[in-house]
């Protein structure tokens, strides 16, 4: 059997193992080892891909980046920053038709730009936003569909730890990404509020219940609470966490571990000034950091044996001489890549699919010189779409388990964050379509 082909089995075999049910991590190690191992005859070799992976994979500063903004978005969700970010925007937007659900999709995208996590935004909001939006008159499919829908924006808008993932596997400036996520992230966002509007003039029925959409108000403790000097102050600690960082990376101050550890380090003064966070909360988020960061590290590991096993065989150098061959150029490969991205996200996680897809890629992506830059938000969006999509979505059984309600199933949350998901596969056409999108902030 040739290089090619056994390189091509242990990608569909890969596959069902992991359909089956096998750890991702766990998949791709065993059989990149068997892999190297048979298109070798050697298995000295094998084992020393592993030990190459094992070491010298995350053995860089770099990666001290991933802990460091994971630690980042818990300290802010412990601090309430969530519960502010969506009070803001609230009283933004409340006298908008559809303005609950507006407020919950920029509330995800001021939290998103200070965690990075699209599973955090999710936890938090259905706590935060789904009661509120029920008691409003909104009906619980469209409120549920809403938190879902816009927890993504969390893996879009910068810092976003799935783009730094991909920056270290194509080995690209993590603060460019960072940069080309804001455009998109901004673009989805507004298609959100546009879909909300839409669905709210012409859909009523589906979003309301018992009252109508616009001018809602807020009940009299809470907009009390929230005027003036304490809105004010809510509002600038968010701006400053997220000028820190964004702000340190764009002008170049920061490295992107420093941004980390900078913002790290200002959440957790907020949260020290907020009296939010006891020693066992703290205990918490520091476990649940470490917990994420050596699952992320590992399956990194992984993925580096992965990636190193395929360039061995030569796969993506043959993957990218069928697409030439085939006449479909770049685009046909592209449109092959995204459907096939979006098909595993009904399976698997974000992060597998990005570190299983974009090493078998990446030789056709050089063939063809495309900017990695432009392609890693393109494989983001791609990716997220699976947040949403049966019979996995991450997004929706997050926000299933956290509410915990018997009158509000499954189904009700995927058939609520369809028009969400339809939604963002229309902002990735138009990615794919206009590029400056996401690159022209990086050009300038």
């Amino acid at each position: 059997m040739e290089a090619f082909e056994i390189a091509l089995s242990s990608v569909l075999l890969m596959l069902l193992l992991i359909y089956l049910g096998m750890h991702i991590a766990i998949t791709l190690a065993l059989l990149s080892f068997v892999g190297a191992w048979i298109i070798k005859d050697d298995v000295s070799i094998a084992l020393n891909l592993l030990q190459i992976a094992a070491t010298n994979t995350v053995n860089n500063f770099v990666f001290a980046v991933i802990p460091l903004f994971v630690l980042m978005g818990f300290l802010v969700a412990a601090a309430g920053m969530g519960r502010d970010a969506y009070d803001i925007g609230q009283i933004m937007l409340r006298r908008v038709r559809g303005g609950l659900g507006m407020a919950t999709v920029v509330a995800n995208a001021i939290f998103a730009s200070i965690t990075g996590a699209s599973v955090a935004s999710a936890s938090v909001f259905s706590k935060v936003a789904v009661p509120e939006m029920m008691r409003h008159g909104y009906s619980g499919r469209f409120a549920v569909g809403t938190v879902a829908g816009s927890s993504v924006l969390g893996m879009l808008i910068p810092p976003s730890v799935l783009l730094i993932i991909y920056a270290l596997i194509v080995e690209e400036s993590v603060g460019s990404l960072f940069i080309a996520g804001i455009g998109p992230g901004l673009l989805l966002t507004v298609a959100f509020c546009g879909l909300i509007y839409v669905m709210s003039t012409f859909f009523s029925r589906a979003v309301l219940i018992d009252s109508p959409p616009d001018a809602v108000p807020i009940e009299g403790a809470q907009e009390d609470d929230l005027r003036g000097l304490d809105l004010l102050w809510r509002a600038a600690q968010i701006v400053l966490l997220v000028a820190l960082v964004l702000g340190g990376l764009y002008g170049g101050w920061f490295t992107p571990v420093e941004a980390g550890a900078a913002g790290s380090f200002l959440a957790l003064i907020f949260a020290l000034a907020r009296r939010a966070l006891t020693w066992r909360i703290l205990w918490n988020v520091l476990l649940e950091t470490s917990s994420i960061s050596a699952t992320l590290l590992f399956l990194i590991c992984a993925a580096s044996m992965y990636s190193r096993m395929l360039g061995i065989s030569g796969l993506p150098g043959e993957m990218a001489e069928i697409f030439a061959q085939l006449g479909g150029g770049f685009y046909g490969m592209l449109a092959f890549y995204v459907v096939v991205v979006v098909i595993l996200g009904t399976i698997i996680d974000s992060v597998s699919i990005m570190l299983i897809m974009v090493p078998l890629f990446l030789g056709a992506l050089k063939f063809f010189e495309i900017d990695l830059v432009w392609f890693g938000i393109v494989t983001v969006i791609a990716t997220e779409i699976g947040l949403l999509t049966p019979p996995l979505g991450l997004s929706v059984f997050v926000v299933h388990s956290t509410l915990n309600r018997p009158d509000i199933s499954l189904k009700d949350i995927f058939v609520g964050s369809g028009p969400f998901a339809l939604a963002m596969l229309f902002v990735l056409i138009l990615v794919i379509a206009f590029p400056p999108i996401a690159t022209y902030l990086v050009n300038l």
